[in-house]
Formats: C-alpha cells, sequence, structure tokens
C-alpha cells in the first residue's frame, strides 16, 4: 500500500518488531492527533544505534514491539492538527521528536515538532541525532586554537569534526575504519590515528600535543575501551565529554587517573526535551547556513519493508556505512 492509498483508506503502514532480529510490515488505522498534538506523514526515519540492543532480544525486551516502535528520528509533513496547537499548519514540512516513527504516520506533540525551511526541501533531516550533535558541541565548549582528540568516528563524530574544525580546534579524529579516518579528513580533521593499540595511541597523541595532551576528548563509541582511552588523551583541568551511548552495562572508570588530572566530565546526554527540541532548532539552522552539511553522511538508504537490514548495518557497518536511513516516500 502506498501513502497516497493509506490516505483514502485511513490505514499506514507500520514496522513491528516481532522477536530478536525479525520485523513485520503491517496496516493500522491511521492515528488521530489530541489536543496539543500533530500528526506527521513521514517521509522517512533515521536509524539510531540505540535500536540495537532492544534489536538484539535482551531479556527486558518486550515483543512485539508498538506500531513504528523505537523509530525517533522522523521528518515528514505535517497532515493533521489537534486542538490548542498554534503555530504550526497542515503541509508545513517538519522534523518531529517522536516515537513510533517507523511508520508511514506519527503522532507527536506539538512542542516537539520544528519547521523546515524551503532551503531543506526534498533534503532528509532526522532531527534528533542532528539535535544531538549541536548540543554534545555546544556542552563541550569548543573554542579556537584547542586541541580536540574525538574518539569513533561514525555519523555523530563527523559532524563533531565538522563542528569543532569550523569553529578553529585542531581536532584529532581517532576510529577503527579506514573508512571513517578518511570522512574525518573530509570534515575538517588536522589528524587522524587508526584505532588499533591502546599505548600507541596514546603516544601518537602526547607527540602530537608535546606532551599536553587535548583541552577537549570527545568519545563517540560507547564502549569500554574508548571510554579508558579518552580518560588517558585529556589534559590536566581538560574537559572528558561522553557522547556514547553506554547502554549494555556498567562501566569502569580510573579515578585515579581522572582524580590526579582534575578533569572536568561531562556526560553529554540530554534528556529534558526543550533542550532537544533546542538542537534540533539549532540543527536546522546550521544546516540552512551550510555549516554542517549532512546528506554526505547519509550513505545506506532502505525502505520501510527493509528495516531488518538497515538495523543490520547499523549493527554491523559495513564498509562505506555511516547512517542508515529508512524512506517512505
Amino acid at each position: 500500500m502506498d501513502i497516497a492509498a493509506s490516505q483514502k483508506t485511513g490505514l499506514m503502514r507500520a514496522a513491528i518488531v516481532t522477536g530478536p532480529g525479525h520485523i513485520s510490515v503491517e496496516t493500522r488505522p491511521i492515528p488521530e492527533p489530541g489536543p496539543g498534538q500533530v500528526r506527521v506523514k513521514l517521509e522517512g526515519c533515521g536509524v539510531c544505534a540505540s535500536n540495537l540492543t532492544p534489536w538484539a532480544g535482551p531479556d527486558w525486551m518486550t515483543f512485539p514491539t508498538e506500531a513504528g516502535g523505537l523509530g525517533h528520528e522522523g521528518w515528514g509533513i505535517v497532515d493533521a492538527i489537534g486542538a490548542d496547537v498554534t503555530g504550526l499548519r497542515v503541509g508545513e514540512r517538519v522534523a518531529a521528536l517522536s516515537y513510533h516513527a517507523y511508520a508511514t504516520h506519527d503522532i507527536a506533540d506539538a512542542s516537539m515538532v520544528a519547521a523546515l525551511p524551503k532551503e531543506l526541501d526534498g533534503k532528509p533531516f532526522p532531527g534528533e541525532p542532528l539535535g544531538c550533535a549541536m548540543n554534545i558541541f555546544s556542552r563541550s565548549n569548543i573554542e579556537s586554537g584547542q586541541t580536540v582528540a574525538i574518539i569513533g568516528i561514525g555519523f555523530l563524530g563527523a559532524l563533531l569534526t565538522r563542528l569543532a574544525a569550523a569553529a578553529g580546534a585542531r581536532v584529532i579524529a581517532i576510529s577503527r575504519r579506514p573508512y571513517s579516518l578518511e570522512v574525518a579528513r573530509e570534515m575538517g580533521a588536522a589528524e587522524t590515528i587508526p584505532m588499533d593499540d591502546h599505548w600507541r595511541i596514546i603516544e601518537r597523541v602526547k607527540t602530537l600535543t608535546g606532551g599536553k595532551f587535548c583541552d577537549r576528548v570527545i568519545e563517540a563509541v560507547g564502549k569500554q575501551w574508548p571510554l579508558d582511552l579518552a580518560g588517558e588523551l585529556t589534559k590536566e583541568r581538560g574537559r572528558l565529554i561522553i557522547a556514547g551511548y553506554h547502554q549494555d552495562g556498567p562501566r569502569q572508570i580510573n579515578m585515579q587517573l581522572w582524580n590526579w588530572r582534575g578533569l572536568d566530565v561531562i556526560n553529554a546526554h540530554e534528556r529534558d526535551p526543550a533542550i532537544y527540541i533546542k538542537g534540533i532548532r539549532d540543527a536546522i539552522e546550521a544546516v540552512r547556513q551550510g555549516r554542517i552539511d549532512p546528506q554526505p553522511l547519509y550513505t545506506h538508504i532502505y525502505p520501510l519493508e527493509r528495516l531488518d537490514d538497515a538495523l543490520n548495518s547499523t549493527r554491523d557497518r559495513p564498509d562505506g556505512f555511516l547512517k542508515a536511513l529508512v524512506q517512505y516516500s
């Protein structure tokens, strides 16, 4: 069923995760917005690495998911407005922070919807990860002349490399894949280091910084080793920013090192909805102005029926992969 047909029949298509590594795409009634809400006819949704733990089927996960569940990086056209909504209109193209966006339609609180300018017409805009990049950059307090190490050059790390380099920082990009390091160079990294040997990386950064290490270190992987490495690369009174999503269990830290160096440690994950949407609006403006261009970073595009392949690619990161999108039109 295509989207035009779904509008006529009052049905939408929605992906449901039926078990670990399995999806089903089914038709469901199109939901109606309540007071303070809008309905978005979605053009697509980004695939987030935070989906991977539920996709693997941990003990705490319940299947099947709700229709469209796990998807939260959607964009599209407002096609219905609930009571008490102002500042938005039917037909307006938007990025939405909603939570059932692996579907052709979803409901969002009007406060969690940001209008997209004409300059972005026809371009995908997964607002949530772009907003995350802007919020992490803001909390990193990066300034011209600083040396900034970014550990993990995926979609988020690439955007942060571009933002930091544009701010006048000297960026050292550290990542596992040669392709990622190539992207980092394109985004403005002054130095790139393969993420292979712990002590070799430390010695290389020590040499590059004259023994002082880095003013800012952003850990954007979400695993124990990169977190260990991040502390080692942060200079005395430097700032360590944790951007990786550490969702697979507890972590240990070298508190002796962190204490001795007097590090400022920032957990850059936001939970305040107002800050989420501010980050999305900041990202819209950054893209509109050309400060960041995420378009080349959307490397893998799938239809909704292949959401399983999109999730598997996000997990396996084949050569040339940075970011998967599912698109519905």
